[in-house]
């Protein structure tokens, strides 16, 4: 036997002309109604689409408000040809109402309007999130979302991967980011985490002898909002290959990333192979390991020239120089908002010349130069005439990520980036350490269990700051999707990596233990990465801010206003696990 839906037999989105004459039932909210002279034309709308519906009897919607829920009995019939709605799919037919039921009743003034919901402030929309996901443009990203997240299981699967949850309850770790921790209550003074990511579950699974894994992770990282970084928690498509190498890892990402940006958006996407940029070229080309390269400006070093200079701001110092072709003709406001954001970001000014039509420099930095330096400009920064050459000058810290933001800048304020593009690309051999500007130490870059390019041999006899690591960062359009690495899996290797930053055996076992103890026995060699969702989609949907793309995010304080989130417990909720406030 059939059932018969009570509510409807037809979603709001399909019904079209070959359903004229039928008897339909439809349920949905109620958008609006506009009043044609005793007759009433509404708008009924579900998830999937809109359908007008004529009212003859005004008694029907009596005590109806706008955005109720009701369920419509009528026939579908053909609109007028003049009433014909070419923007919707339903929009050549309607369907005249014979009853209306009232399912669900609005007993409040809305607090904003659905359809303009998004220009709403954005904490009103968060705590009534449930009425801002009824926006169509708003709930749109929702269903991109999960139509992501269902092809890349699909993808992942169709690779080989097997998919595997791992613990939400865990261990803290010292990963980089706060901790979310959660007092135990069986065992007084001691305190799960929130995974950070999946790391050590992920490394474990390759010792356990799977050989490829992936899930649709989520991670929880105790940290301040951005525009491309939601706090609390965020997703990522996390997986892991044994018996891999980087080449192997990044070749998954490659077909994964490009099929999946491919099928959502219409935008030209990068064809794999994408290009590798080691790390020391991108800080020197980009000014940044998130390089956006839509954007055609690059950066060139010119350090050698001032060496002993008498132009006092560049001497001994680190230069860099941007050349801007066929921007000598932009007017004064131009360079001065150009300085003025210079000096915003913390430099003491921006210089520049223009390249006339002889290939004469003009601006107060020619003067420093010999007729070598200008031939040596010429050649290095490809100078044209009509090009302005940007100087920035500071420490061999700051020189260069200065240099990216006015790179960025530039492009910005010039119109030079190529929206109908995704660019994509890896970045690789980032350094294994650095220096910790605060206690001067010796510190991991990234990953601490990385694997060293040049193995314990490096470790032994290279300064530690001129070590690369197998680690890699995959790059769309300046934002960083994912980091990866082949990873450490020779405790030999491990126990002097982790030395060199400070770390004892003891460390070792003592913050790492399940790692630490798997890996003596038999681990193999093991590689993944770990793109994240959120921002996939972020960029799939062209939303410049991670919350439109989550269905119920946080704030960028931290706070879920629907459920009011981080809230007080009771003093009976903290005995029980043993937490006195001070």
């Amino acid at each position: 036997m059939i059932r018969v839906n009570e509510y409807r037999t037809h979603t709001c989105g399909e019904l079209r002309e070959s359903d004229i004459g039928k008897q339909v039932r439809v349920a949905g909210w109620l958008e609006n109604v506009r009043d044609h002279g005793g007759i009433k034309f509404a708008d009924l709308r579900d998830q999937y689409g809109i359908v007008q519906v004529v009212i003859e009897d005004e008694a029907k919607l009596e005590g109806i408000n706008k955005e109720s829920t009701i369920s419509v009995s009528g026939t579908v019939v053909r609109r007028d040809e003049e009433t014909i709605n070419l923007k919707i799919d339903t929009g050549t037919i309607e369907v005249e109402a014979e009853s209306i039921t009232l399912l669900g009743k609005v007993r409040e003034s809305l607090p904003f309007e659905i359809t303009s919901s998004r220009d709403t402030k954005e904490d009103l929309r968060l705590k009534y999130r449930f009425l801002d996901l009824r926006n169509k443009e708003v709930q749109q990203n929702i269903i991109v979302r999960s139509q992501v997240i269902s092809f890349l299981r699909s993808k992942m699967e169709e690779l080989g991967f097997l998919e595997i949850q791992t613990p939400i309850l865990t261990s803290s770790s010292p990963e980089g980011a706060r901790d979310y921790i959660i007092p135990s209550r069986k065992h007084k003074g001691k305190f799960y985490a929130l995974p950070q990511a999946p790391q050590i579950f992920k490394q474990l699974l390759m010792v356990s002898g799977f050989d490829k894994y992936f899930q649709i992770a989520p991670c929880f990282r105790d940290e301040d909002a951005r525009a491309d970084r939601s706090p609390g928690e965020f997703y990522q498509l996390d997986f892991e290959m044994a018996f891999a190498t980087q080449e192997d890892v990044l070749s998954i990402s490659e077909e994964v990333l490009y099929e999946t940006f491919s099928k959502f958006s219409t935008k030209e996407v990068s064809k794999p192979p994408f290009k590798r940029i080691p790390y020391e070229k991108a800080m020197l080309k980009y000014g940044t390991d998130k390089p956006d390269l839509r954007n055609p400006l690059e950066i060139i070093d010119i350090s050698s020239m001032f060496i002993e200079t008498s132009f006092a701001p560049f001497r001994k110092k680190t230069v860099r120089a941007i050349n801007v072709p066929n921007c000598s003709t932009q007017p004064r406001s131009f360079f001065e908002k150009m300085l003025d954001f210079a000096l915003s970001i913390g430099m003491k000014g921006l210089g520049y010349f223009k390249v006339d039509e002889e290939m004469n420099y003009h601006g107060p930095i020619d003067k420093f130069l010999s007729d070598h330096d200008r031939k040596e400009l010429a050649e290095k920064a490809g100078l044209k005439p009509g090009d302005v050459l940007f100087f920035i000058a500071d420490t061999k810290e700051y020189a260069p990520k200065l240099a990216g933001q006015i790179r960025t800048e530039l492009a910005n304020r010039l119109n030079l980036i190529d929206e109908s593009k995704f660019e994509m690309c890896y970045i690789v051999d980032f350094p294994m350490y650095e220096i910790d500007e605060h206690t001067g130490k010796t510190v991991f870059t990234h990953n601490p269990f990385s694997m060293p390019q040049g193995g314990l041999k490096a470790l032994t006899e290279k300064d530690p700051l001129d070590i690369l690591a197998y680690q890699y960062d995959i790059v769309c359009n300046g934002i960083e999707l994912s980091s990866g690495a082949v990873r450490n899996h020779d405790t030999d290797i491990m126990l002097k990596a982790f030395e060199i930053a400070g770390y004892t055996e003891e460390d070792l076992k003592n913050k790492f233990t399940a790692l630490f103890n798997a890996f003596k026995y038999g681990a193999p060699p093991h590689a993944g990465m770990a793109p994240g969702i959120d921002r996939i989609i972020m960029l799939l949907t062209g939303e410049e801010n991670i919350r439109e793309v989550i269905a119920f995010p946080m704030n960028n304080n931290a706070q879920d206003l629907l459920t009011n989130a981080p809230k007080e417990v009771t003093e009976h909720q903290l005995r029980e696990v043993h937490i006195k406030l001070r």
